[in-house]
């Protein structure tokens, strides 16, 4: 990567961080748009993660200092987090939680260390499908997303490696198993975006209990499940950590598959050439990483990391971009898509295609930045 593209990429995310406190971050339009203060939320939990790691690589204490003032004033001395209730059960709320670890190793704050602990505590009182799996959140009941195995496989298996002697090892193996079991197609090697347990959401196959379509950014959430809790196991426990490369190795694979010529992905995966179908950044950022990353780590083959390159240059060419004023922006982000709830959000190409398309949101410029770490890695 030329240096004039990585200059205009760090300046892109220091202008993002400038523009942002920890009541109002930029890149969370969710609550932008609601009106609302930032509370605790896997949004911004994604961003925060991505900041850590460009520390982790440039050293610049910019970052550690922006993302341990935006997650120190949420925490508070005896562990409880504004915004964040144990009890609303939802595993999105848990992703935030990432952050902490690491924050806890370098800064030594011991708020840090109990804040870990109130939220594995939501992981012990989390309800389950009747195949083990947790549910999505309470008001999602019997459903699991591949959404929710990024949300909280990560933190649960580095819990489990740093702090529990891995006594939960198999619950965290077993659930990636069984999403495995229900939630692949075996046409494609792709993942349907979610499955209901009890069959009776009325977005479900009746038979499968599956949705109906290949989300992007939910096969995305996956791929970055399945590579980053691997990437806190210990290998020694042997076959079901193999077995779970070989799951990461052939949905890899599959994606592959579906790669368009610009190096991006699809919003709907599999049907590239239907009309309104468009190529989607957030997912295509977090295949760009976990291609990076995956043959970082050794679990993929050398080989595999120009297909990286090629979605994280695509990505570049396609959507990052400087307005009339001077100031760059990241498009081509869906904001959202989910199933049920309140929206009756149905699962169909047609509601995947009436999501808001945006620029600048965490749940693009997150992935977005943490493939550029894996960019950045490959080259120091």
């Amino acid at each position: 990567m030329d240096q004039k593209k990585m200059d205009l990429i760090e300046r892109y995310i220091e202008e993002l961080m400038e523009k942002s406190t920890p009541e109002r971050p930029v890149w969370n339009l969710e609550k932008i748009m609601q009106g609302l203060k930032s509370n605790w939320n896997y949004i911004d939990g994604c961003m925060i993660k991505a900041i850590l790691e460009m520390y982790a690589i440039k050293k610049d204490e910019k970052y550690l200092q922006f993302a341990d003032a935006f997650i120190d004033c949420k925490v508070h001395e005896d562990g409880t987090i504004e915004g964040y209730d144990v009890q609303e059960l939802n595993i999105d709320n848990i992703n935030a939680g990432k952050t902490l670890f690491e924050l806890y190793d370098l800064t030594g704050k011991e708020k840090y260390r109990k804040a870990i602990d109130l939220i594995y505590s939501q992981i012990e009182q989390m309800p389950r499908t009747k195949e083990g799996n947790f549910w999505h959140k309470k008001i999602y009941p019997n459903q699991v997303w591949l959404d929710g195995l990024y949300m909280c496989q990560p933190f649960y298996m580095e819990y489990e490696t740093r702090f529990h002697d891995k006594k939960n090892y198999d619950d965290i193996f077993s659930q990636f198993e069984t999403v495995v079991k229900y939630m692949r197609d075996p046409k494609t090697g792709l993942y349907f975006h979610a499955y209901d347990s009890s069959r009776e959401m009325f977005w479900c196959d009746q038979v499968t209990g599956l949705s109906q379509n290949f989300w992007l950014r939910a096969l995305g959430w996956y791929a970055m499940a399945l590579l980053d809790t691997l990437d806190k196991a210990d290998p020694s426990c042997g076959e079901p950590y193999e077995n779970l490369k070989l799951v990461f190795r052939e949905l890899i694979d599959a994606m592959l598959r579906y790669q368009d010529p610009s190096g991006m992905w699809y919003q709907v995966v599999n049907l590239g050439g239907m009309e309104k179908n468009y190529l989607e950044t957030s997912g295509s950022s977090i295949m760009a990483y976990a291609l990076l990353k995956g043959v970082r780590l050794g679990f993929l083959p050398e080989e595999y990391r120009v297909y990286g390159e090629k979605a994280f240059h695509g990505i570049c060419d396609k959507y990052l971009s400087t307005d009339e004023n001077g100031e760059l922006h990241l498009g081509g982000i869906c904001l959202v898509a989910g199933l049920g709830g309140k929206q009756m959000r149905s699962g169909t190409f047609d509601y995947y295609m009436s999501e808001p398309v945006v620029s600048d949101d965490a749940k693009g410029v997150g992935p977005f930045l943490l493939a550029y770490t894996e960019i950045l890695r490959c080259i120091s």
